[in-house]
């Protein structure tokens, strides 16, 4: 359902509920720089599927940060 950097995103911000997410990842997007357009679409992206998903299946989600990609990154250097 959400993307590896949607989860990601997901996992900075949760504040335990779907509405407390979206509160506060709108609350973060009205704080972006032109210049942090990825973040921007990101985002939005996030909350589309935010909102179209119940409090319900928000609860079922398994939150958990993946950090596989950066782990090998920083091995590959």
């Amino acid at each position: 359902m959400f993307t590896y950097d949607e989860t990601n995103l997901v996992c900075i911000y949760n504040t335990g509920s779907r509405t407390g997410l979206i509160a506060d990842l709108t609350l973060m997007q009205a704080h972006l720089e032109q210049d942090e357009a990825e973040l921007a679409a990101l985002t939005r992206s996030t909350l589309e599927k935010l909102y179209a998903m119940s409090d319900a299946d928000f609860t079922a989600l398994e939150l958990v940060p993946d950090y596989r990609e950066d782990e090998e990154n920083s091995n590959a250097g």
